[in-house]
């Protein structure tokens, strides 16, 4: 980060162009409040840093939490400090690959740095949004041109509004304006953006709780994409966030060890996950008998254990009363099935909390999925689409036996379903999945399915319209119940076990099926004559 200040006060159109590689990076700026700070001083003195102190002793100590972190959250990186910078000044003069315009759903906010932007662009930006925008949802962001500004881009991007009875679904919402900025950058391959502060005062969101949210997400985006083009990121700020941002900036960006000293010590507990993503335990329903009484431990604690059952029969080990599938967490078809959620809080605030969370993970595989080489999953040709049924209706055709679970690389396997499936799943398709002489290193846990299901987006439930098992065992029939039970109901009435490919071909034509000679061979043995015929 780069970081200059008041070189053009907010509210001072600049007739210049102010060029972003001119400006300090956080990596030459003075340092500030930490610098005088020995780790004597860290170690034995449990007071807050007298600058922290000085600006909101009650937020110090909040972003401390009751205990330290084990180690420093966030390293000192000089190549990402070399990336950042922070200015007060005019966004609208910045010349830069890309601008933030905070606004709203309609892109027709009043703010003084939307109003900037959009006098400083000229009435074209007003035409192009009129006639290829027209809107942009809550966490959203979509691009214009910069038109008559020295950027080259505009993204613009609507906030939250903060009401601390959905705080949840505010700091998620605000974490997807950051996060998708910033992809949407790196989709359009630019070396530099400069980043407002999309949380305002105006939508009652509180500043430094939305400091904490931008800084985290931009330095674990960079942290992830360290080799990518982007080059530069100027957080532009007005004074009263320029204060709060070089308080938190040695904390999330430092440049010597007393830093991340520092940050192990105030940083809050929470973090966010991997991408900076608000954390949010998971919410279990327990599965007891009545639910009307209290939990005791007489009853409540008992579960049924499978792991005596054959193994060499089923392939599986459960403890139905441990097993995350059994305490249906985070599947949300099954809540909609049940007329919502039945656990404290708001029930329509963790609904929406959690879809924004699939929908971000799920656009974030999809562009990694069209970037990334997948051949290796590809090669293996144990999925592909395999011509349509007798409906028009496209066919995805998955060959159990070819799919090793054990030796196949599940992230890329993930990535490879996303990135065939996702243009098929607009409209209504089948899969027929061929069970046919698979052994126990072909069986996937239950654990991964529910992974897969719960990232996939509505749309690929809704427009399936058949899901054909094919020489199923009494294994995969068992498995089959309990995942479409308890883990996936929106597809249970869907799922049809048959015997052979000759009932299959009932359902799709013979020249619209390619199936492995194995399977032919196979159901053949098991259905003579009948398969020849109707063959």
């Amino acid at each position: 980060m780069r970081v200059q200040e008041a070189m053009d006060p907010l509210g001072v159109v600049a007739d210049v162009p102010v060029e972003s590689a001119k400006l300090k990076t956080w990596a030459e700026a003075e340092h500030g409040p930490t610098e005088g700070l020995d780790h004597a001083t860290l170690r034995g003195d449990r007071r807050t840093p007298h600058a922290l102190h000085d600006y909101d002793g009650g937020e110090a100590h909040r972003m401390r939490g009751s205990r330290d972190h084990s180690s420093a959250p966030f390293h000192c990186r000089p190549d990402l400090n070399m990336k950042v910078a922070l200015w007060s000044g005019d966004i609208s003069a910045l010349k830069v690959d890309a601008i933030v315009n905070p606004t709203n759903e309609s892109i027709n906010e009043r703010n003084p740095i939307s109003d900037r932007i959009m006098a400083r662009a000229g009435p074209g930006l007003q035409e192009e949004i009129i006639r290829d925008v027209k809107v942009c949802r809550t966490g959203e962001v979509v691009v214009t041109q910069g038109h008559n500004l020295p950027a080259r881009y505009i993204l613009h991007t609507v906030g939250p509004k903060y009401n601390i009875k959905y705080q949840t679904a505010a700091e998620n919402s605000l974490h997807l304006c950051y996060r998708n900025v910033l992809q949407k950058v790196q989709e359009l391959q630019l070396t530099s953006v400069a980043l407002c502060v999309i949380n305002s005062v105006q939508r009652n969101y509180p500043p430094e709780d939305g400091a904490h949210i931008s800084l985290r997400t931009t330095r674990r985006f960079l942290e992830q994409w360290s080799g990518a083009l982007l080059s530069t990121v100027v957080f532009v700020l007005d004074p009263l966030d320029l204060g709060i941002y070089r308080l938190l900036m040695p904390l999330y960006f430092p440049r010597n060890p007393i830093e991340e000293e520092n940050g192990r010590r105030y940083l809050p507990l929470d973090i966010g996950g991997p991408d900076g993503e608000p954390q949010i335990p998971d919410r279990q329903i327990r599965i007891i008998d009545n639910p009307q009484n209290s939990h005791n431990s007489d009853g409540c604690d008992e579960s049924v254990d499978l792991s005596s059952w054959s193994s060499s029969q089923f392939d599986v080990s459960l403890n139905v009363g441990e097993h995350a599938f059994s305490q249906m967490q985070g599947d949300l078809d099954q809540q909609r099935l049940l007329g919502g959620s039945h656990g404290q809080g708001d029930p329509l605030g963790d609904i929406m909390l959690k879809e924004m969370q699939n929908k971000e993970r799920y656009e974030r595989l999809l562009r990694r999925a069209k970037m990334e080489d997948l051949s290796e999953v590809s090669g293996i040709g144990c999925l592909y689409q395999s011509g349509v049924d007798r409906l028009g209706r496209p066919v995805i055709v998955f060959v159990g036996k070819w799919f090793r679970f054990g030796e196949i690389n599940l992230e890329k396997a993930l990535l490879y379903l996303i990135y065939l499936l996702d243009p098929i799943v607009k409209s209504d398709y089948v899969i027929a999945y061929f069970h046919t002489l698979t052994s126990s290193s072909n069986h996937p846990s239950l654990t991964w399915l529910r992974d897969v299901y719960n990232v996939l987006p509505y749309k690929y439930k809704k427009n399936l319209k058949a899901f054909y098992i094919v020489h199923p065992t009494f294994w995969t029939k068992m498995m089959t119940w309990w995942f479409t039970t308890f883990m996936a109901p929106a597809i249970k009435q869907k799922v049809q076990n048959m015997d052979g490919v000759k009932n299959l071909y009932t359902k799709i034509s013979p020249d619209q099926l390619e199936i492995p000679m194995y399977i032919i061979e196979y159901d053949m043995t098991i259905n003579g004559i009948g398969y020849l015929q109707t063959h």
